[in-house]
């Protein structure tokens, strides 16, 4: 049985991740009459953190289950049960405050589906309200369900990269023709398989020089600015950052953020709770 594998400056990405999505969250949900880029251009862009913590939570996935997916050393059967007791119970207790706070027949059901977890196979599960920042929980559940498909899926590099280049092409049709968006797991696909790949390059990343992985980051950044938020800068962003955060040295991600950063799944859902009643009106899918 292999170690399984961590990488502390992982946790720094996350925390980064979800304070830019509370702040985001936050500005969409107050009426505060605060102007300039940062507000205005900054935190708005930072809903597209969701895609980060798809790269990082396949990355992390790998990390634990890979290996012993493909070396049938799991027992599929505590797989599924650890991934619903890791996410279900204190997401229940806020679907059912949510519930009882605005009763409704349509909140009964997508209350019904919110529980199942199953909520992410629907094709409208970003017009879910009950939650309805919850859609995340949803596509990263179906992620869970889809993992030992994915493992031989991204067997060996070449076939992961032929599945990254096909998920690049799912997400165009996604989007041109399907109509559906980042609630959906093949739209998304890419991000996930991305984080994939990087796990199986994980190692010679490793030896590569701190200062360039740091100036690929600023400069997919500043990119993503220049050119505005699509599936390339997005990939570019989160793939940057991951990169850079398992490189060798760690740095501050490591040593500062991590007492933040646990568990970050939960602070997540948390902080939907603080926002649902006056988000019933805002579209997180988009």
């Amino acid at each position: 049985m292999m170690k399984k594998e961590h990488y502390g400056a992982i946790d720094g990405l996350r925390t980064i991740a979800c304070i830019g999505i509370v702040m985001m969250h936050l500005a969409a949900n107050t009426g505060y009459s605060i102007t300039g880029f940062f507000y205005n251009s900054m935190i708005p862009s930072f809903t597209n953190f969701v895609y980060l913590f798809m790269t990082v939570s396949a990355f992390g996935m790998c990390c634990g289950y890979y290996h012993k997916m493909l070396n049938n050393q799991i027992n599929l059967s505590d797989f599924y049960t650890k991934r619903f007791k890791k996410i279900l119970p204190f997401f229940a207790i806020l679907v059912l405050i949510d519930v009882l706070l605005s009763p409704s027949l349509n909140g009964i059901y997508e209350a019904f589906a919110d529980l199942t977890l199953l909520f992410g196979f629907l094709p409208n599960a970003g017009n879910i309200s009950v939650i309805g920042v919850g859609w995340f929980l949803g596509l990263i559940f179906v992620f869970y369900i889809c993992f030992p498909f994915y493992c031989v899926l991204i067997k060996n590099k070449k076939r992961a990269w032929i599945a990254f280049f096909l998920s690049l092409i799912f997400n165009f049709v996604c989007s041109v023709y399907f109509g559906v968006g980042r609630t959906n797991v093949l739209y998304s696909s890419c991000y996930l398989i991305a984080g994939g790949l990087i796990y199986l390059y994980r190692t010679n990343i490793r030896s590569l020089n701190q200062w360039i992985l740091l100036a690929a980051v600023l400069f997919s950044v500043v990119l993503y600015y220049l050119i505005g938020a699509n599936t390339l800068t997005c990939l570019l962003v989160s793939s940057s950052l991951l990169i850079y955060a398992i490189s060798n040295r760690g740095g501050y991600f490591k040593t500062n953020l991590r007492p933040l950063s646990v568990p970050s799944a939960w602070k997540y859902i948390f902080h939907t709770w603080l926002f649902f009643e006056s988000s019933k009106n805002l579209d997180y899918s988009k």
